[in-house]
């Protein structure tokens, strides 16, 4: 059985499309590209069909994470229903996708930091406005919440392998 995640940020060009190659290196080297599906989405419509920001794309790169296929993509209703996991990055986007979702799928919805154990930090923060320091700190964050999230998907794997 699949496991589906979902990342979200504002406009699908800084911190979920980084959340998005972090986790796919994460699942890819521990050998669960074929039973975990990772995409990322914004919750406004701002930079649809643009590639990620060109400092998100170095930061990413400086790490060896590659994220410039990505075209930006506004959450669907139909992400709700395919999604197992749908990870905000900040109370905004979560806030944004909760009013978006219908509550059947409300379970699905919870900020990526809940899964980092190394920072305390709820959220990650948007460094599109600030220089480019900010975004090896949203890597920082999200390498810590993408390790959590893979012993999840792990677990799951291995239940759904031995049932």
């Amino acid at each position: 059985m699949m496991t589906k995640v979902l990342f979200v940020c504002k406009g699908n060009i800084c911190r979920s499309p980084s959340a998005e190659g972090v986790f796919r290196q994460l699942i890819n080297d521990a050998g669960l590209g074929e039973v975990v599906r990772v995409d990322s989405a914004g919750t406004h419509a701002f930079h649809i069909g643009e590639a990620p920001d060109a400092r998100a794309q170095a930061a990413a790169r400086k790490r060896g994470y590659e994220i410039n296929h990505r075209e930006a993509r506004q959450v669907s209703a139909d992400d709700f229903r395919e999604y197992d996991l749908i990870l905000a990055m900040d109370w905004e986007d979560l806030s944004d996708l909760q009013r978006q979702c219908p509550k059947a799928y409300q379970h699905k919805l919870n900020l990526v930091m809940r899964f980092a154990n190394e920072y305390e930090e709820a959220t990650v923060p948007d460094p599109y406005y600030g220089g480019p320091e900010g975004f090896g700190k949203v890597l920082d964050y999200l390498e810590d919440a993408c390790q959590g999230l893979l012993e999840l998907v792990r677990k799951r794997a291995t239940q759904y392998q031995a049932a």
